[in-house]
C-alpha cells in the first residue's frame, strides 16, 4: 500500500529534534554516522527494543488510573493569550458532543499522558492525533495523498502518546456515529495492529525508502469497500478539477468597487476595525516580509508573483479558535489568487511536560514538525513573527484548504471505519518512522497482538473519562461558569 515517492524534510533527535533517539548505547562495532550518532546494526536495536518489555509490559499500557488536575481549570490556563470575543466560539463547539469535546482538549490528554507507562523511545509527535487530523491533501505536483494533516501540537516525544490519542479517538468517534464500543475497540485494535506491522515492515528497508513512502488515493480507493469506491473517487477528481485558491475564491472574495476582497461572515471571518488604518498595511508588510524570509529561493520567486489585495480574522479548528488566524488574498499579474492562513503559533500543549521546543519561534516549531512528519507538504509553508500592539506574535503560513479532503465520519460504516483505522496506522507508523526509531520501536512491540490489545483497552478506559470530562465541562457551562456562543 505504501508507495515511494520524494519528499523533504530534515531529520531530528528524540531530545533536541536533531537526529534520531538512542534506544541503546552503541557497541563497539557500530560506525560513526555523518551526524556523529553511532550507527548500529538492526538486529541489535531489535534486541534492545525487545528488551525493553522486561521493564515495561506491552500489557502495562491498558492501564489508566485517573487522579489527576481538573480537566476544566486546564481548559481554562489555555485561555489566556486567545481572543477573549472568540472563546465562546471555542467552548460552543466543544460543546457539540463528547468527540468534539476531545479534539478541543488536546491539552487535557497531554496531562494525563505525562503520568502513563513509556518505554523511553522517543519520535516526533503529531500531538494532536485524532482521526480528523488524517486525510487527502494535494502535493506539489497536484497529486492526491493521504496523511495527517494538523502540527500545531508537534514536539519530540513518546511516541506511545500519539498511538494512545488516536486510538481513543476511534472509540468516541465510533459512538458519535452510533457504533457499539466492541466496534470502536476492534477500530481501536485494528489501527494499532497496522501501526505495528508497518513499523516491522519499515524496520526492514532501507532508510531513503522510509522516507520516500506515501499513501496516494489510489492506495485508499483500492483499500476501501467497493460500494464507496466510486464516491470518493469522484471527490478527489472534484478537487484536482480545480486549482488551489481557485476552489475558495467564490465563498471567500468579491468584487466591490473594482477590488478584489474577502467576505466578512461574522463571527468566523471579519475585518477588525484596525483593518482599515495605515499601520495594519505596515505590519501586513513587515509579516510578510519575514514570512518570505522563512522561504527557501525558489519558493520566495514563486511568492513575489503575487501581491496582498486584502486580509481579514478567520475563526478555525476547535482548539485553535480564539487564537488570531489571519487570512489573506493576494492576486497574480494575470488574475489568478492565492489565499494563505497565517496562524498564531504558541507552546505546544505538550512542552509542559516534554520540555521546551529546542526552536524558539513556535512556528518554526510546526513547519519543521509538519516537514519531518509528512511526505510532502505545502510549497508555501512557512512561518513569521508579526508586530502587534499587545507585542510581536509568532505564526506559522501555509495555504488554505488547498485540496483537502476530510474524512466523512458521519457516513462510515463499521467495515469503512476498519479500512480508515488501517490506513491511519500506516500514516502514523510512517510518520514516526522518518526519523529513524522505528526499529527499536518494532523490536518492543514484536509480533503478537499483546500492545494492540492493551491500547484498544486503553482507549476505552480514556474514552469514559473524556465523557465524564465533557459532562463536567456542560455541568459548567449550565452554571454559567463557562460562556459559550451558540448558532442559532
Amino acid at each position: 500500500m505504501l508507495r515511494q515517492a520524494p519528499a523533504a524534510g530534515s531529520a531530528m533527535s528524540a531530545r533536541h529534534a536533531e537526529r534520531p533517539a538512542r534506544a541503546h548505547e552503541a557497541p563497539s562495532s557500530a560506525k560513526l554516522s555523518i551526524g556523529g550518532t553511532r550507527i548500529v546494526p538492526t538486529e541489535d536495536v531489535i534486541a534492545t527494543g525487545k528488551a525493553l518489555r522486561g521493564k515495561l509490559r506491552r500489557r502495562r499500557h491498558a492501564a489508566w488510573k485517573g487522579g489527576r488536575r481538573d480537566p476544566i481549570e486546564i481548559l481554562r490556563a489555555e485561555d489566556a493569550g486567545r481572543l477573549r470575543e472568540l472563546v465562546p466560539i471555542r467552548y460552543g463547539l466543544m460543546l457539540q458532543s463528547p468527540f468534539t469535546f476531545f479534539r478541543g482538549a488536546a491539552a487535557v490528554m497531554a496531562a494525563d499522558l505525562a503520568n502513563t507507562p513509556r518505554t523511553g523511545i522517543n519520535v516526533q509527535l503529531c500531538g494532536d492525533c485524532h482521526v480528523l487530523n488524517f486525510g487527502g491533501f494535494a502535493t506539489p505536483e497536484r497529486n492526491i495523498i493521504f496523511d495527517i494533516n494538523d502540527f500545531d501540537e508537534t514536539l519530540p516525544g513518546p511516541w506511545e502518546w500519539d498511538v494512545k490519542r488516536l486510538a481513543t479517538s476511534f472509540i468516541l468517534g465510533a459512538r458519535s456515529i452510533g457504533l457499539a464500543d466492541a466496534r470502536g475497540w476492534d477500530a481501536a485494535a485494528t489501527m494499532v495492529r497496522s501501526y505495528r506491522k508497518t513499523l516491522r515492515e519499515f524496520s526492514e528497508m532501507p532508510p531513503l525508502e522510509v522516507w520516500r513512502a506515501r499513501i496516494t488515493s489510489e492506495d485508499v480507493i483500492s483499500s476501501v469497500p467497493k460500494a464507496h469506491r466510486a464516491r470518493i473517487r469522484a471527490r478527489i477528481e472534484k478537487v484536482l478539477a480545480r486549482n488551489g485558491s481557485e476552489l475558495d475564491l467564490p465563498k471567500f472574495a468579491r468584487m466591490v468597487d473594482g477590488d478584489m476582497v474577502i467576505c466578512d461572515t461574522p463571527p468566523l471571518i471579519y475585518h477588525p476595525e484596525t483593518t482599515q488604518a495605515p499601520e495594519f498595511w505596515a505590519s501586513i508588510d513587515k509579516a510578510f516580509g519575514a514570512y518570505r524570509e522563512s522561504l527557501a529561493d525558489d519558493r520566495r520567486v514563486l511568492l513575489d508573483q503575487y501581491s496582498v489585495v486584502d486580509a481579514a480574522l478567520k475563526v478555525t479548528g476547535i482548539g485553535s479558535v480564539g487564537r488570531r488566524c489571519w487570512i489573506a488574498l493576494l492576486m497574480s499579474a494575470t488574475g489568478q489568487p492565492l489565499i494563505l492562513q497565517f496562524k498564531e503559533a504558541v507552546a505546544s500543549a505538550f512542552e509542559p511536560y516534554l520540555g521546551k521546543s529546542r526552536y524558539r519561534h513556535h512556528g518554526q516549531r510546526i513547519v519543521i514538525g509538519q516537514r519531518l512528519m509528512q511526505p510532502a507538504s505545502d510549497v508555501f509553508l512557512g512561518w513569521a513573527t508579526v508586530p502587534t500592539p499587545q507585542g510581536h506574535r509568532q505564526f506559522y503560513v501555509r495555504q488554505l484548504r488547498d485540496a483537502k479532503i476530510k474524512p466523512l465520519l458521519d457516513a462510515f460504516d463499521t467495515e469503512m471505519l476498519s479500512v480508515f483505522a488501517k490506513t491511519c496506522g500506516r500514516v502514523l507508523a510512517r510518520a514516526h518512522a522518518k526519523a529513524g526509531s522505528h526499529v527499536a520501536i518494532s523490536g518492543y512491540l514484536g509480533t503478537s497482538e499483546r500492545f494492540d490489545d492493551a491500547i484498544a483497552d486503553f482507549a476505552v478506559a480514556y474514552a469514559d473519562q473524556s465523557e465524564r470530562d465533557y459532562a463536567a465541562f456542560k455541568a459548567a457551562v449550565k452554571n454559567d461558569k463557562i460562556k459559550v456562543y451558540r448558532e442559532d
